[in-house]
């Protein structure tokens, strides 16, 4: 149904027309160039040739303090989505996280976490229902983006840090 793949520089326009960046914040951009620089793995989910969803391994984890503290080697699976909204609760974001994870473990990394927001329900339940542990862990989730009107604004969501342990490391 979906194949999942590492972002290539040559799907950034598609990408931003398909799955538009909020204002002109330009994430996919800002995601690939983190890529490019060693940092994330930025993949992309395709429906043929469309591009369906997006998700981002950060190999040097969660940049939330209280997260940092007591996973400090933990990759963190970031900026999941799937799009359109009705495409949703069709395996895509499931199969963007088994490709995360199967990256992470090839890298030699026993765990992978990820954050949820506290409003999103939906999301906990999948995570949970894939494996990710409670873990406890609470911190602010902290962003921003630019509006088409060029005014920056700063978000500020409370969110869990939860774990998967992965087992049979390669």
């Amino acid at each position: 149904m979906v194949s999942i793949r590492e972002c290539r520089e040559e799907d950034l326009e598609l990408l931003e027309s398909r799955i538009p960046s909020p204002g002109r914040t330009r994430r996919h951009v800002a995601r690939f160039d983190q890529q490019r620089r060693g940092l994330t793995t930025f993949l992309i989910a395709w429906a043929e040739t469309v591009p369906v969803g997006t998700g981002q391994v950060l190999w040097r984890g969660c940049a939330a303090p209280e997260v940092k503290q007591l996973y400090p080697n933990c990759p963190e699976l970031n900026g999941l989505g799937v799009w359109p909204p009705e495409l949703r609760s069709q395996g895509i974001g499931s199969a963007i996280i088994d490709t995360a994870e199967a990256l992470v473990r090839r890298r030699g990394h026993d765990q992978i976490g990820l954050g949820v927001d506290d409003d999103n329900l939906r999301a906990a339940d999948l995570y949970l229902r894939l494996g990710y542990q409670e873990t406890g862990c609470r911190y602010l989730d902290r962003y921003h983006y630019i509006d088409d009107h060029g005014t920056r604004h700063e978000v500020v969501d409370p969110a869990r840090f939860l774990v998967k342990r992965l087992d049979g490391v390669t």
